[in-house]
């Protein structure tokens, strides 16, 4: 199978296909956390069915101070990827065509959800995202559309989105892929030093960790994690946390000491000039 090449929306429907079209949005410089997105669509859309995905650098998503130039731009080992995973359609629009109008005036507000953990540290990104995943649903109108579960609170909102502004269709999360020492794949690891990967690790460890005290209830979660992530900011590089969170999957709020059932452990901390995000999903003490 070779995977064609679509610039416009128009270029992408003149397509044939047969049966459900399943899209898998990303900005490129795609990894096996992308493959694995894009192999779980193709067992979704099934032989017959058109897997589709886009890779666009949203401008709207980065904030003052974050280098939208310097984002990577692979574009035909992008393809090749997504080729190898299984994907029909790579569709790699121009600014022009999310954008025909320059930058919208209208656009998608994240509500409050959208200004905590992640909103509060990158204000604005979650307004810029959201806007774009309505324009490219709109531009590529799938019956599924996935995203990686490694972006918990992105995938919450585009599900609060969709299921509030009702779009016709299902959005399916997919677990975070990690590497053989637990790192959650990203784009960013590419910018780790041997030293940076070595602090870093602290958080998949502070989560693991964490995930196996869920059993004991919030208290000793929180407790277990802050530890070993408390030690990382003594390292070489040193490990500069921004937040550690325990929240609600539904509305990303903090979970009282209490709380039983399920949970999201959420961390993002600078190793070096890198940022980084990660979660875990757990299950408090006894389910409710």
């Amino acid at each position: 199978m070779t995977t064609q090449l679509a610039r416009t929306a128009e270029e992408l429907h003149a397509l044939p296909r047969d049966g459900r079209r399943a899209v898998v949005m990303t900005m490129g410089a795609l990894h096996e956390g992308h493959a694995t997105l894009i192999r779980e669509a193709r067992r979704l859309a099934g032989p017959d069915g058109q897997v589709v995905v886009t890779v666009f650098v949203n401008p709207l998503q980065f904030g003052p101070g974050e280098d939208l130039d310097r984002y990577p731009r692979t574009l035909d080992a992008d393809i090749l990827l997504a080729e190898k995973a299984g994907a029909d359609v790579v569709l790699a629009p121009a600014v022009d065509e999310v954008y025909p109008g320059g930058e919208p005036q209208v656009r998608i507000t994240a509500g409050p959800m959208g200004e905590r953990l992640e909103g509060a540290s990158r204000p604005g990104h979650f307004d810029g995202m959201l806007t774009v995943v309505a324009k490219l649903l709109h531009l590529t109108a799938p019956d599924l559309a996935l995203f990686g579960q490694k972006d918990a609170q992105q995938l919450a909102l585009i599900r609060r989105m969709a299921r509030d502004l009702n779009f016709p269709v299902g959005i399916v999360g997919v677990p975070t892929v990690r590497e053989g020492d637990n790192l959650a794949l990203s784009s960013r690891n590419r910018y780790l030093s041997e030293a940076d990967r070595a602090t870093a690790l602290e958080i998949s460890r502070a989560l693991l960790t964490a995930q196996a005290a869920a059993g004991l209830g919030a208290g000793p979660v929180r407790r277990s994690a802050r530890a070993i992530l408390g030690n990382a900011a003594g390292m070489e590089p040193p490990l500069l946390l921004d937040y550690l969170a325990l929240v609600d999957p539904a509305d990303f709020t903090e979970v009282p000491d209490d709380h039983t059932g399920e949970a999201i452990l959420a961390v993002a901390a600078r190793v070096g000039t890198t940022r980084l995000i990660d979660n875990i999903p757990l299950t408090l003490g006894e389910p409710r």
